[in-house]
């Protein structure tokens, strides 16, 4: 171990993080920087709306890593991590787990508990009375950093640690003197709902191996409505052999449904409490199954548990464990979490900036690499959309696309510093596609599900951006294909509009994507093709009303929806999660076009003006420049459009200084798969993207005086690229010159084959606008 791993090791395990506001002082290495508490809490309290806020984890992972090993406080609700910071007791620690999503969410399977005294066969509820295997914890002892967590379980006065490698994770707990101390399994649970059907077998004195059926009839994602259907496989061991162990098994009745809401009733949880328990038993299957090892402890005992995880087979979970985790050394897979997190988090160093401002953005930077995540076992071999398994040739298979949200920013910042990622999400949709024997990409994928979750067609935003990149290694025609036929099933007709509900957020989105297939078709050489598809892009106009001078609704046979006396601000007209007045800003594709249409330059910045001065100090929800939702994240930049470049400037430097802290509350809004943060780390870098599929990057006012970004050479010809921003400070935020690879540069763009082929933005900053920057800009 060298000296610098050696420091980051020893300050991860003795300070971890105490406090989110508290960074660790671990020099310059980005891992030290990351609190996984930030975001971390369901609440819709705090939130002020049901959306509540950052809905993340605080447990170990590893970038993009198969498996996540997170404290458990919760299976009800709209809770899709599986964690809120303000909830008092835990479950467990499960294996799986999904980061800020709404919906109910999905995984939190293979949940493992170290409990003392009588057996307890139900998990209990958060704030009842405490009648099942969940324990209160010690929030001052609580800890997260980069591939470590841990927290005293203060009813058992057991300590609990998590580490993670990719496709394995470990748990180490420091047991009292006890007569009757055990680690059980709950191999029914599951974020949102439960698994249908369970399998456990006793190998030998040590190990388990089994698998947990989850089906739509379960609940799970969207309470079933989002089809997921997946199979968890893990092969465990225990590093204290077993004396005393047993299966205990709930009786539900075939006449029980097992959705969301009945596996949180009373009745079920009673049920589960009367499980039989079957001594010494070695292999069972059944509904509702949990597995238990007893032994007596000593005062201080470690007893260490570790598992490989894989959707392919129980074999594969084997696989996944001996290749990464050989021995009991806690420590060392700690450590190899770090390392790996810190090779990751290296793709950008920033310098100048706060503390607090580092951590909020290499947190951000570490949200944005939990997905899309490792969907395949350590030997390639991968359970596809038929159900069979397969081999994935010349990319790796991912999962987890949050399409609607993700193809704002995740993407776009994911194609400068991780082009192969964006690579293989857009081949895993494309091989889904055919395997499933669907026509179609979907949108919002999940295990292999075709959820239909949201709107739009973002995964053709996403592959029209990559291909016109230049990064997306794809057979043309399968890609064109599905683009085509993707944008022929859900898109605006032969009406040029969609009537059917939410008309201007689908008009709006489709009009988009059925220009991103016209990119794909243009690029491609198929001139006739994109003529027609980049004309479908102009159809946002016929959803213009002059008379209310905005985007509005129309019913099936042309004529206005009703336009309501709150107008532009009324929540849900057409609009999903949102009102016209934020949707309506979405003609990424054409906004000068946009901009004629609403009156002009000089109308529509004093539009912008007032849509962000009438945002709250804090940017939670709220009916103007709401940040805590995805449709405005691209409205700060439009000011570049309209000749007021310094405005831009000043929005998002405010954005970034009042919708992101250090804290639990860090986060205004879900983070949705990585969207969240990474406009944070784009913005704070002084770039965004407001268009995926043209190949422009806005520039704005960098947070820090330096980022440097690693350019991967098996895509570039740079090897990095880096913005300076000279006398740059929280009160200096407008940009008053810039020059580019030492030349004069006077536009508030830049063309991305110029950022990656290495160099050098240099920003002067300055305290007051400098209303000619920019003038070469449109």
């Amino acid at each position: 171990m060298g000296r610098i791993a050696q420091w980051c090791f020893l300050i991860t395990l003795l300070v971890g993080c105490k406090s989110a506001s508290t960074p660790d002082p671990a020099g310059d290495l980005p891992a030290g920087y990351v609190r996984p508490f930030i975001g971390a809490s369901t609440s819709t309290g705090k939130a002020g709306t049901y959306h509540g806020l950052g809905k993340t984890f605080p447990g170990a992972t590893t970038p993009y890593g198969l498996v996540q090993v997170s404290p458990n406080t919760i299976t009800g609700g709209d809770n899709g991590s599986g964690y809120s910071y303000e909830h008092t007791t835990i479950e467990g620690f499960a294996f799986t787990q999904m980061s800020g999503i709404g919906w109910y969410g999905d995984l939190g399977n293979f949940l493992v508990m170290p409990t003392t005294g009588v057996l307890k066969t139900s998990r209990g509820k958060e704030g009842g009375p405490n009648t099942g295997y969940r324990s209160h914890y010690a929030k001052d002892r609580e800890q997260a950093s980069a591939g470590y967590y841990s927290t005293l379980l203060s009813d058992y006065n057991v300590r609990a640690e998590a580490t993670a490698a990719p496709h394995s994770g470990m748990l180490r707990f420091t047991f009292p003197q006890h007569g009757q101390a055990r680690i059980q399994i709950d191999l029914a649970r599951r974020v949102g709902g439960t698994s249908v059907r369970q399998y456990i077998k006793v190998v030998d004195d040590h190990t388990i191996k089994g698998w947990m059926q989850c089906t739509p009839d379960g609940g799970g994602w969207g309470n079933g409505d989002g089809h997921a259907n997946y199979t968890v496989y893990f092969y465990a061991q225990f590093s204290k052999p077993f004396q005393k162990f047993g299966v205990w098994s709930a009786d539900i009745p075939d006449s029980w449904t097992r959705k969301r809401e009945d596996v949180e009733s009373d009745r079920y949880q009673q049920r589960v409490a009367e499980a039989a328990v079957l001594d010494s038993a070695t292999e069972a299957e059944g509904k509702h199954l949990g597995f238990f090892s007893e032994f007596p402890s000593t005062a201080n005992e470690q007893v260490m548990f570790r598992s490989g995880i894989s959707f392919v087979s129980m074999e594969g979970a084997q696989k996944n464990l001996e290749s990464e985790i050989t021995d009991w050394d806690f420590d060392a897979v700690h450590q190899r979490a770090v390392d790996e997190w810190n090779v990751a988090l290296s793709k950008v160093t920033v310098s100048g900036g706060s503390d607090d401002e580092k951590s909020i953005f290499y947190t951000a930077l570490y949200h944005t690499m939990i997905d899309p995540r490792a969907f395949s076992d350590v030997d390639g071999s991968f359970t596809g959309g038929d159900g069979k398994v397969h081999q994935a040739s010349g990319y790796n298979r991912r999962t987890i696309f949050s399409g609607w949200d993700v193809f704002r920013s995740q993407f776009p910042l994911q194609t400068i510093i991780n082009p192969s990622l964006v690579n293989d999400m857009s081949n895993s949709l494309i091989a889904l596609a055919h395997e499933s024997n669907h026509d179609y990409l979907e949108r919002w994928e999940l295990l292999n599900a075709y959820s239909g979750c949201m709107i739009g067609n973002p995964a053709i935003s996403v592959m029209a951006d990559a291909y016109n990149k230049g990064i997306l290694k794809v057979d043309d025609k399968a890609l064109l294909d599905l683009a085509v036929k993707t944008s022929e099933r859900f898109g605006n007709g032969d009406k040029g509009y969609f009537h059917q509900s939410l008309g201007i957020s689908n008009t709006l989105e489709y009009a988009y994507t059925e220009w991103c297939t016209g990119v794909l078709a243009s690029k491609m050489g198929k001139d006739s093709l994109a003529k027609v598809y980049l004309a479908k892009g102009q159809n946002y106009r016929n959803i213009f009303d002059d008379s209310v001078k905005w985007f509005r609704p129309r019913k099936e046979d042309g004529t206005w929806e009703t336009w309501p006396k709150e107008g532009r601000l009324k929540e849900w007209l057409g609009s999903i999660e949102s009102n016209p007045y934020q949707q309506g800003w979405f003609v990424p594709q054409d906004i000068p076009g946009m901009v004629a249409l609403m009156g002009g330059d000089a109308r529509v910045k004093d539009d912008l003006v007032q849509f962000f001065e009438q945002a709250p100090k804090d940017f939670l929800w709220n009916l103007y420049y709401n940040h805590a939702n995805e449709p405005v994240h691209h409205v700060p930049f439009l000011f570049n459009y309209v000749h007021a470049p310094w405005l831009t400037q000043k929005w998002t430097r405010e954005i970034c200084a009042r919708a992101y802290n250090n804290s639990v509350e860090g986060l205004v809004g879900n983070e949705d798969v990585g969207q969240m943060s990474a406009w944070y780390v784009l913005a704070a870098s002084g770039l965004y993207q407001v268009c995926p599929g043209k190949s422009q990057y806005d520039i704005t006012s960098p947070v820090f005086d330096k980022v440097s970004i690693a350019l991967d050479p098996k895509y570039y010809p740079g090897k990095q690229f880096t913005i300076v921003s000279e006398n740059n400070s929280p009160t200096n935020v407008y940009i008053q010159r810039a020059t580019l690879n030492g030349a004069d540069y006077n536009k508030t763009f830049i063309d991305f084959a110029d950022i990656v082929k290495g160099g050098e933005l240099r920003l002067v900053m300055g305290d007051k606008p400098n209303e000619h920057f920019g003038a070469d800009t449109r």
